[in-house]
């Protein structure tokens, strides 16, 4: 791969204001992309890691979900951002890391962007809101 790849879940309203967010402000070479739009099976990813957590896969192969993803994103862009994404793999702060993402992922849909749509697994969002996020006749 020639790219390194952050993958998102690009049906969470929350998920895809925070990629916006991630494209206009963090300079990186990095693809940032929705999980409903990426090659799941080229990058080794499958459908329930993406629903769980944010994606990283290097250029390298190497792999990293959630605040990991989040800090390797962080370090492969300007230096500014390194230093957070350094302040991110800090023991201390990444052993916090994991339990307030796990609290943001559970109530993205209560966050500032979010909607009732980000807090139901995809199968229910699709049944619901059909595959364009629209609901569909009869909902």
């Amino acid at each position: 791969m020639e790219t390194s790849t952050f993958v998102y879940d690009g049906d969470c309203a929350f998920c895809s204001r925070c990629a916006e967010f991630i494209e206009r402000r963090i300079p990186t070479g990095v693809r940032v992309l929705p999980w409903q739009f990426a090659d799941l099976a080229a990058l080794g990813l499958t459908e329930a890691e993406c629903e769980e957590a944010v994606q990283w896969v290097g250029a390298d192969g190497s792999r990293a979900a959630g605040p990991d993803a989040i800090a390797r994103l962080l370090g492969d862009s300007a230096p500014l951002w390194r230093v957070a994404g350094a302040g991110l793999r800090f023991p201390p702060v990444r052993a916090a890391a994991w339990p307030a993402y796990r609290w943001v992922a559970r109530n993205r849909h209560r966050l500032p962007g979010g909607t009732a749509a980000c807090s139901l697994p995809q199968e229910a969002r699709e049944r619901l809101y059909g595959p364009t996020g629209r609901p569909t006749a009869g909902s």
